[in-house]
């Protein structure tokens, strides 16, 4: 890359996710790489130094920085502030970041959330998932609903009020006056973010077995609607705005400027095992097993697994799912100037089909999903896809 090329990549904001990849036990739902073996974290920790330093002149200024997993409030606060530390040492980070980490309740206390001040992390994300301890107990949580209200009351006491709770609603049974029990529970908390997540049975968990040995039934997809109707209304009435498919915030400023990132092909630097780079027009990714991972950079080789250059199509399919997940939707004329297409020229008919279905709405040089339509985000999205 020249000087005047980096130049003008570090004046991009750009996103650091490290990923940690460490749970005390792994929960019924979750396909995300995650170890229960606590006693790695010390050879994780001097693995992910050396990555950073092999990675330290990446031509970029990050904005955001995420700590996610597994459960990143599983290593001690003093290994979190050893991790931003380097962090701050090694790369270009903007005066006014967005830093965040995720917390699962039962992992953190008052000096926790203290020392997670300290090094600069100034936004919680808590993994609540429900109010209601059967639910709880059904997801494979390690929290209970008092572990949740007194870890945000703590979080709360220690300073921060840039907070967000995750949700999971559409669970076997769930009845339209459980899921709002739980919205209402959240909302008493006033947090500044909320993400409600419909229930799914990804393949190789053990909730995804019994499914498929018919020891649980899913919520049929009628229901599941519902909920999820319900759940736009109810945070919309409360004051939160959905800017995306299922995330929701209290303003602007309390969106998720990290997650952001992804859904507008924003460059995204990932540190860890299975962590995803992009910087355009290269996507990149790490090595998924930890020990692989770790073995690599104990070779001070940067543990990447792949890398790819998506082609036109690839990027425009992407570009058709991610900006439909968002409340605003494609940006026209940013799309036409990305992939020099007419818009309407290559999706008129199937736009117009969509449109009288009442699944999508154009104007205002915006293509965005209704109300209805977001229930059939991947039906859209799929037939906009075979148009071209």
């Amino acid at each position: 890359m020249t000087e005047d090329g980096a130049a003008k990549a570090i004046k991009k904001s750009a996103g650091l996710y490290i990923h940690v990849p460490f749970c005390l036990c792994k929960c019924q739902y979750c396909d995300f790489n995650s170890d229960t073996n606590l006693s790695l974290i010390p050879v994780y920790i001097n693995a992910l130094f050396r990555e950073m330093r092999l990675l330290a002149d990446v031509p970029l200024c990050f904005d955001t920085i995420y700590l996610g997993g597994g459960t990143p409030s599983v290593l001690k606060p003093t290994q979190i502030r050893r991790i931003f530390t380097a962090i701050y040492t090694i790369f270009r980070i903007d005066p006014n970041p967005e830093v965040t980490i995720e917390v699962n309740p039962k992992t953190a206390d008052f000096k926790a959330f203290e020392m997670y001040r300290s090094a600069g992390i100034n936004r919680i994300n808590f993994g609540v998932q429900s109010f209601k301890n059967e639910n709880l107990k059904f997801l494979g949580r390690i929290h209970s609903w008092e572990d949740a209200v007194y870890g945000i009351a703590q979080a709360q006491r220690a300073g921060f009020e840039n907070i967000g709770l995750d949700l999971i609603y559409g669970l076997p049974g769930q009845t339209r006056n459980a899921w709002m029990d739980d919205l209402k529970r959240a909302v008493d908390h006033r947090p500044a973010h909320l993400s409600c997540y419909m229930l799914t049975y990804e393949p190789g968990t053990p909730l995804d077995e019994k499914r498929r040995k018919g020891i649980i039934t899913p919520m049929p997809d009628e229901e599941a609607a519902e909920l999820f109707d319900l759940t736009i209304a109810f945070l919309e009435d409360q004051g939160y705005d959905q800017y995306e498919i299922s995330n929701y915030a209290c303003s602007p400023e309390t969106r998720s400027r990290h997650n952001l990132k992804y859904w507008n092909f924003m460059p995204y630097l990932g540190l860890g095992p299975g962590a995803h780079s992009y910087l355009h027009p290269f996507r990149s990714w790490n090595y998924l097993n930890l020990s692989d991972y770790v073995e690599r950079l104990s070779k001070w080789q940067v543990p990447s697994e792949g890398k790819e250059k998506p082609d036109p199509e690839q990027r425009m399919i992407e570009a058709i799912y991610l900006g439909l997940r968002k409340r605003e939707g494609i940006d026209i004329p940013q799309f036409e100037g990305i992939f020099d297409l007419d818009f309407r020229k290559i999706f008129g008919k199937t736009l117009k089909e969509l449109e009288n279905e009442g699944m999508v709405r154009t104007g205002r040089g915006r293509c965005r999903l209704t109300r209805y339509g977001m229930r059939f985000l991947d039906s859209v999205a799929s037939r906009l896809c075979a148009a071209f």
